[in-house]
This record gives structure tokens, C-alpha cells and sequence, in this order.
């Protein structure tokens, strides 16, 4: 292998690096963006199903 080949693949792997460096650096972004609008969501104790939690008698 000549230097300019080897120069090349060393050039490939750092740009792959710095690829999944920034990718990861977004994703904990957005995660910890998702985890604050999750926390300022209001809270539901009630079911959206009005029928949840409720029981009914059949007789036949």
C-alpha cells in the first residue's frame, strides 16, 4: 500500500467518526428535548374510556 491509499482509508474511518459523533450528539438532543415536553405535559388520571374501570352485570 502507498501512503496516499493509506491517507485515504484513515480519511474514510474519521469521517465516519465524526459522522456518528454528530448523529449521537443529536439524538441526545432531541431525546432530552422529548423528555422535557414530556414532563411539561399536564397529567391524566382520567381514562380517555369512559367504559374503563367501570363494571357491568348481564343476566340472563
Amino acid at each position: 500500500m502507498d501512503i496516499q491509499s493509506i491517507m485515504s482509508s484513515q480519511l474514510i474511518e474519521l469521517q465516519q467518526t465524526v459522522q456518528l459523533s454528530v448523529m449521537n450528539q443529536a439524538m441526545n438532543m432531541q431525546t432530552s428535548a422529548v423528555a422535557e415536553l414530556m414532563e411539561q405535559m399536564p397529567q391524566q388520571n382520567v381514562s380517555l374510556d369512559p367504559n374503563v374501570g367501570q363494571r357491568v352485570d348481564f343476566s340472563i
